[in-house]
């Protein structure tokens, strides 16, 4: 009965929905409507799953990529699907499939890797629609997680079950009370470990009674929601931009790596440059990459029109942060040469080895949105999970390098390794990787140390005990991170002449003063007169100069030692407590 109402339901939609080529912002039209409308209720999983999920990141392996086909984007469409269907199935929702088949024949672009998804929808925009891929126990179950969709657009929101039903993965969705939440898939982006961003357009669309939602909720409750349903343990929210229009931070902002913003940058004090930055020093301010360690962040330009105005002049919303990565693959936005330059080569510096195409966004960015605006990556089905920190640049020319890695699959790790040259044209080495934290599923190698002036490039190879194996970045042996050694001087061993440490202990707290000739890494250790480790009372960077590091700690009388521990060698001194 429920399916018979539900289809009739759409039946009526349809009829009464047939204009074409809306906007991602909502029409006139539809800002009527929404005082009557009311969400399709669609037939899901409404408890949260029941064993820890983790929401997949987009630069990891994909199965597959959904496209909704709209007349009017044909070209725009066609030339995203060129280039996806290299790298993943191309799921393309459309009225009539033999439509796309003859324009995508008359572009000359094979069908090969392509299928249709037979299905009415209200917009382009599958991004902000379409289901987010979680696995249960982080690489096991592929599941989809649905929300309300924020636009009275019954189609769309009723999608995600089409494309669960046609992959046979269980749909869960956080769409009815107590939990249902409004959200949108441009304003959500998350590292892969329990990190997600958005705008506080997240706050705004669920804070009181609508249409919508029937349960309104305060930012904690949000929170819980998005842990139970996607896994998310820190959910970083920021100020929304005064001229984006829409709030999705897709627009202006993308994670390249568990580590690493791409961020949109305006000319000083021009439209939302202000805001972004702000926002920007909001999120590296007071949080950390999942490593523990601060974002890297690469600028990449947002364009004027060619007339020279920009979005607070009433000019679209031109970006390149609205790309989609897939695979090996990542297609970008472009609109005129004279910044899309830039823009593909900053990309390639940051990504080395993926393969960035740009496509032709003219056509549909006054509609304010993109390349990820239109499209929604399917996370693989048998995930072999690889997730390393990069190796800094380093003066350290007399120890090996370490690599540390999460490597996980469900059937166990049976090998991994290190492969590593250090000449771009010529093959590359490799060392084993053994296992080192087993709870945690953490892997560990080492690159043979290298002299000064030398450029480090490596990825990370894993087999399962299923026999797939993966590599990361994904595209490897062509894709590579890679680091510089460099230290002319040849600083070694840390001696009084570089180093001087002063120990004193006074109501229960070590007091450390440091003179250091160089910045440091280093692990300083509290051991007894008998060898025993009591504490390791610091990890992290001794700056060049003076510097005072302090430990609460009740010691006894006696002997102490204080073992500096770091990659220019091992400083010890001895202290005594009357």
């Amino acid at each position: 009965m429920k399916s018979a109402l539900l289809l009739l339901y759409l039946i009526i939609c349809i009829l009464s929905n047939a204009q074409e080529n809306l906007p991602i912002y909502k029409t006139e039209e539809e800002k009527l409507k929404e005082k009557t409308y009311r969400p399709p209720q669609v037939k899901v999983i409404t408890n949260p799953p029941s064993s820890p999920v983790r929401n997949a990141a987009e630069w990891e392996e994909m199965q597959g990529v959904l496209i909704s086909w709209k007349s009017g984007y044909e070209n725009f469409l066609s030339q995203i699907i060129k280039y996806a269907r290299q790298e993943a199935t191309v799921y393309v929702h459309c009225s009539d499939s033999n439509t796309v088949r003859n324009y995508l024949n008359q572009q000359n672009i094979p069908l090969q890797n392509i299928k249709f998804i037979i299905s009415h929808l209200n917009s382009v925009w599958i991004r902000d629609y379409g289901p987010n891929s979680v696995y249960t126990n982080d690489v096991d179950s592929l599941l989809f997680i649905d929300w309300v969709y924020n636009r009275p657009r019954p189609q769309d929101d009723a999608s995600p079950q089409y494309i669960a039903n046609k992959l046979n993965v269980p749909l869960y969705g956080a769409i009815q009370p107590p939990t249902d939440l409004v959200a949108t898939g441009g304003n959500w982006m998350t590292d892969g470990f329990g990190t997600a961003f958005s705008s506080k357009l997240i706050l705004d669309e669920n804070a009181t009674v609508t249409q919508y939602n029937q349960t309104p909720k305060t930012e904690q409750q949000i929170n819980d929601i998005v842990n139970d349903f996607l896994g998310i343990t820190r959910y970083i929210k920021m100020e929304n931009l005064p001229y984006d229009g829409i709030h999705h931070i897709d627009m202006h902002m993308k994670l390249l790596d568990e580590e690493t913003l791409l961020v949109g940058e305006y000319p000083t004090g021009i439209s939302d440059g202000p805001q972004i930055e702000a926002n920007l020093n909001y999120v590296i301010n007071n949080f950390n990459s999942v490593f523990g360690t601060p974002y890297r962040v690469i600028r990449i330009p947002m364009p004027p029109s060619q007339s020279g105005l920009w979005p607070s002049q009433g000019a679209y919303y031109r970006t390149y942060t609205n790309s989609l990565i897939l695979n090996k693959t990542i297609l970008v936005p472009t609109y005129y040469t004279k910044y899309d330059t830039t823009a593909l080569r900053i990309y390639r510096e940051a990504m080395p080895g993926y393969k960035v195409v740009g496509i032709n966004a003219e056509s549909i960015i006054s509609q304010s949105g993109a390349i990820h605006c239109t499209t929604h990556e399917i996370g693989a089905f048998n995930p072999l999970l690889i997730s390393h920190q990069r190796l800094r640049n380093t003066d350290n020319i007399w120890t090996n390098y370490t690599v540390n890695a999460l490597i996980k699959h469900k059937s166990g790790i049976q090998e991994a390794r290190i492969y590593y040259r250090t000449d771009t044209l010529q093959p590359y080495s490799w060392s084993p990787m053994t296992l080192i934290d087993a709870q945690n599923n953490i892997w560990s190698g080492e690159i043979p140390v290298q002299p000064s002036g030398t450029w480090v490039y490596y990825y990370i190879w894993a087999k399962a005990n299923n026999g797939k194996t993966q590599v990361r970045p994904l595209p490897a042996p062509e894709a590579y991170w890679k680091f510089y050694v460099f230290n002319p001087q040849k600083i070694k061993e840390l001696n009084n002449n570089n180093f001087f440490q002063n120990v004193q202990y006074n109501n229960n707290e070590i007091t450390l003063q440091i003179l250091s000739q160089n910045q440091l890494k280093a692990t300083i250790k509290l051991y007894d007169i008998s060898g025993k480790l009591i504490d390791i009372i610091y990890k992290g960077i001794i700056l060049q100069g003076n510097q005072e590091i302090k430990y609460s700690i009740n010691l006894r009388s006696g002997f102490y030692f204080i073992v500096v521990e770091t990659n220019y060698g091992t400083q010890i001194s001895k202290f005594i407590i009357k």
